[in-house]
């Protein structure tokens, strides 16, 4: 196994890694939109935070040396499902091209008051 550690992501809040490579797959920890060297939370509506979220994401995915292209699942913790289409909406337009598999629950609450909170494995290329 390899951790994967960027400063261009939050650190981690806890005891974990930012992400780990097992084989030619990359397991990240659940990232919240946390700005990257400040630590602060975005807050705010679901469509910022997610904003966030997925540059933190592509942060590690670049760390990591794959990108989104090579994202084959992601799981989404949504605080509140009714904020699931204005989520969705920033999502796709954010991930272009990439159609990862998905999975979508709602929570009752994330760290630190967060509204999403996004995990994913992804691919790692062999030259990476």
């Amino acid at each position: 196994m390899k951790t994967i550690a960027t400063p261009n992501a939050p650190s981690a809040i806890g005891p974990y890694s930012q992400a780990q490579v097992s084989g030619n797959l990359l397991f990240t920890a659940g990232q919240i939109p946390l700005v990257p060297g400040t630590m602060e939370m975005v807050t705010g509506s679901v469509e910022d935070q997610t904003v966030q979220v997925v540059a933190n994401l592509t942060a590690v995915l670049q760390a990591a040396g794959t990108d989104w292209s090579r994202v084959l699942k992601t799981t989404v913790f949504l605080t509140d499902l009714a904020e699931f289409g204005a989520f969705n909406a920033v999502y796709e337009k954010l991930l272009g091209g990439a159609k990862p598999a998905r999975s979508t629950v709602q929570v009752a609450a994330l760290p630190r008051g967060a509204k999403v909170e996004i995990e994913l494995v992804a691919e790692i290329r062999a030259d990476a």
